[in-house]
């Protein structure tokens, strides 16, 4: 089910995720934990520039994970509380922070936080399995990705994990999306 559990270090894992393949984030996130562990927000905080290139980050990632930690460790986000929030709440409390964006709040609701509805409709793996499935002549748009999943509500994030299975289990041509580990 590509469960992770809630948290920084989960959270984090998912913004290396973002727009790369799976294997450069998972060696990033493994680099990092060499470095970092147990990896806090303190402890991620403690990296200076050069730890964080080596261990993979880009300028712009290493950014948004040192936003992230310093909204933590301010109190300014309480990633336990979010649990306790309804979806839109939770994805208003992740959109706020700089380097989160949609993709990122979704797939955290999805595997951290296990939330049926979810639908990352921003995810190139979704949509390059939907292409197959469906027999389509093209993948979607991500606008006719989320108007297909609109069916398969309440489960949209049921609907998510078959999808990443059969990308997962076919031979890939193009680009490679971020899909779940």
């Amino acid at each position: 089910m590509w469960t992770r559990p809630p948290g920084f270090d989960t959270l984090l894992h998912i913004i290396l995720e973002q727009q790369v393949s799976l294997a450069s984030a998972k060696a990033a996130h493994d680099r990092l934990l060499a470095l970092a562990s147990p990896l806090t927000p303190a402890s991620f905080a403690a990296l200076d520039d050069a730890a964080l290139r080596g261990a993979g980050f880009s300028r712009q990632k290493a950014h948004y994970g040192r936003e992230l930690a310093k909204s933590l460790l301010a109190g300014e986000l309480d990633l336990e509380a979010l649990g306790r929030l309804d979806d839109e709440q939770v994805r208003a409390g992740l959109l706020g922070l700089k380097g989160i964006g949609p993709w990122t709040a979704e797939i955290y609701l999805l595997m951290a936080l296990r939330r049926p509805d979810t639908w990352p409709s921003g995810d190139r793996a979704l949509a390059v399995a939907a292409q197959r499935v469906k027999r389509m002549p093209q993948a979607p748009s991500f606008a006719e990705l989320e108007a297909l999943a609109a069916g398969w509500r309440p489960w949209r994030a049921v609907a998510a994990r078959v999808l990443w299975h059969d990308y997962l289990s076919r031979p890939r041509g193009g680009p490679r999306a971020a899909a779940p580990p």
